[in-house]
């Protein structure tokens, strides 16, 4: 039995050397042999039989009999795949252990560790910093209109649109006495909009990663112009406004 170039290729890419893979594919054509059966029919040589044998039992992919002289039987190859793709990850998670404890706090205290983009915006500079986190979602967005931002909400509506369409979860905070047209338009391309009395902050939450908070003015009666944004790929800051964004959500209205 040989197997397709294609098979080969992929037998080698989850770890099985060329020897391997001859002793197994002999086994799929032979009833139970012996090691030196298998040597023969595998063409391993004898001295290098039974370390073959032992690595595929430990890979998952040969079983042994108890008897004398030893039998060996093929596995399924969805057993094989299963008990390598777990002994992989165990692997992997050990040495990721060793190289972030080690590594890590050296990346960390160096002067090339990335460092995360926090900007702080004014202007027409908050809605296209805004429109442009909107774009950049791929599956969740968490929006909080503040009192100081209704007027953005005619102008965003086609990027929602788009979100909606591509089936992006998008709930919206909203505040209490918003126009019931836009509350209306919003709930045609959202997931979900709820409405919440006294909401003088708000920001948007990207994919759990983007978060832009808007800032109300400083003083009463100012201009909504006079709002401030903080914008940042920060996963701390991220979480926390999740977090937040979660505990005025819990405690809003539905419309």
């Amino acid at each position: 039995m040989i197997f397709s170039d294609k098979t080969y290729k992929a037998l080698t890419q989850v770890g099985l050397t060329a020897s391997e893979i001859r002793a197994y594919s002999a086994l799929l054509r032979t009833k139970e042999p012996t090691a030196s059966e298998l040597s023969r029919e595998a063409n391993i040589p004898y001295s290098k039989v039974y370390d073959v044998l032992s690595s595929l039992e430990e890979k998952g992919w040969v079983s042994s009999t108890n008897t004398r002289p030893t039998r060996y039987l093929p596995r399924s190859p969805s057993t094989g795949l299963d008990t390598t793709r777990q002994r992989r990850h165990s692997d992997f998670t050990k040495h990721q252990a060793v190289i972030l404890n080690e590594i890590g706090p050296l990346y960390e205290s160096s002067d090339s560790s990335e460092k995360p983009d926090i900007l702080v915006l004014s202007g027409t500079a908050i809605e296209t910093k805004m429109l442009e986190v909107a774009n950049s979602c791929r599956s969740d967005v968490m929006i909080a209109i503040p009192e100081t931002g209704k007027t953005l909400v005619p102008r965003a509506m086609p990027r929602l649109q788009e979100l909606h369409n591509r089936g992006v979860n998008i709930r919206v905070l909203a505040p209490k006495g918003m126009n019931a047209d836009f509350l209306k338009a919003l709930s045609r391309v959202s997931t979900t909009v709820r409405i919440k009395a006294d909401l003088f902050g708000g920001g948007i939450i990207s994919d759990n990663r983007y978060v832009m908070i808007l800032l109300g003015p400083e003083h009463v009666g100012a201009e909504a112009s006079d709002t401030v944004a903080i914008w940042a790929d920060h996963v701390g800051l991220a979480k926390f406004a999740t977090m937040y964004f979660e505990y005025l959500f819990d405690g809003s209205e539905a419309i």
